[in-house]
């Protein structure tokens, strides 16, 4: 019996595959992006953390490598999100996708445009609101995703968003193979969004000194969610840094902040007044230290030791609980058609039981 992958997911972005590729910082870069476009799912550039003189040519490379539709992410708070804006405009990007601090001006600018939009979101309140402000489809991360992320299981939030909202949703945390694909679209979802699986693979640029650690860890529970860095809840593998930072005193870690804070500044060319805005719009609710704060506005820099310079006990290593269940680097064409041949083969298995 023929099935298909064919989802609203696809139909809206224009790609083969209900596979999307999540924009990393540092690690979702033209070559990352392009390969997955071209073995059918959808990448997004990490808008955040390239420079913005640089943004515009990570565009046209990526165009170079493919003429598949791909999209680029940014946070809507960083000094130059206007300016980004303007350039998916002009080079017909597909997508965007972000997370915190919606502009309702600059999202109406994008679907004025038809741009599509999809945030990233980690509580049914925020689907809500993100649905409300005009997104065309919702990424939904569950508590075992990498990096920034909720408190709640994907299997029970996906099932809360899907019910909710009448905008395709897109599952993430906790998936690596046609498996997961094919349970994220049981519980309703029009496909799946993969970080840490695809910053696990040979066509990512993440050095293999820092590889080599994420292939290393074994145990989900080694991966756990701190509030060291910027006092948002952080999933990540446990190393040095992190023991550090979580051992350290508030002096220690206003220093650290500190010395990150300018390499920041120093990288994306922001003021001193920019920097200190930008933390404060990161913040949320809850009181943070004076280390936190800046640290909101600067954590990408100690995500960098170990995403570009392979320097992985002296950054922060985001990560996926799923890392622990991973013992291999495939290209993007090869992750992607074994998952597709999984999906495929368990749909076919499901069919014929039913019949």
């Amino acid at each position: 019996m023929m099935v298909s992958l064919n989802t609203r997911l696809t139909e809206l972005l224009g790609c083969r595959y209900p596979i999307i590729q999540t924009a990393m910082g540092w690690v979702a870069d033209p070559k990352l992006v392009a390969a997955t476009g071209n073995a059918g799912g959808f990448g997004f550039l990490a808008g955040a953390t390239i420079e913005p003189e640089r943004m515009e040519a990570a565009i046209v490379e990526t165009r170079r490598l493919t003429d598949k539709p791909f999209g680029v992410n940014f946070h809507m708070y960083q000094p130059n999100a206007g300016e980004i804006v303007e350039l998916v405009l002009r080079h017909k990007v597909k997508a965007v996708s972000y997370s915190r601090s919606p502009g309702k001006q600059m999202i109406a600018r994008l679907k004025d445009a038809g741009v599509v939009c999809i945030p990233t979101v980690g509580a049914l309140k925020h689907a809500l609101k993100a649905v409300e402000m005009g997104a065309d489809a919702v990424t939904v991360q569950g508590g075992e995703g990498g990096g920034h992320t909720g408190s709640v299981p994907t299997s029970l939030l996906l099932a809360q968003v899907v019910d909710a909202v009448s905008v395709p949703v897109v599952a993430a945390g906790g998936f690596k193979d046609g498996r997961g694909l094919v349970s994220a679209l049981a519980y309703g979802a029009e496909g799946i969004a993969m970080g840490t699986r695809f910053l696990m693979s040979a066509d990512s640029p993440v050095p293999h000194a820092t590889l080599a650690r994420y292939l290393a860890v074994r145990d989900p529970a080694a991966i756990i969610v701190s509030r060291a860095i910027d006092g948002m809840p952080q999933r990540m593998i446990r190393n040095e840094l992190l023991n550090q930072l979580e051992q350290s005193g508030g002096l220690q870690r206003l220093l650290l902040a500190l010395k990150s804070g300018l390499a920041y500044r120093k990288h994306s060319g922001m003021s001193l007044t920019q920097l200190l805005g930008s933390a404060l719009k990161m913040r949320g609710a809850g009181e943070l230290t004076a280390a936190q704060t800046i640290m909101a506005a600067n954590a990408p820099m100690v995500i960098q030791k170990a995403m570009v310079e392979g320097l992985p006990a002296q950054g922060v290593l985001p990560a996926g609980q799923i890392a622990a269940s991973i013992d291999s680097l495939p290209s993007c064409e090869e992750l992607i058609g074994q998952i597709v041949r999984e999906a495929e083969a368990r749909l076919a298995e499901l069919c014929r039981r039913a019949s």
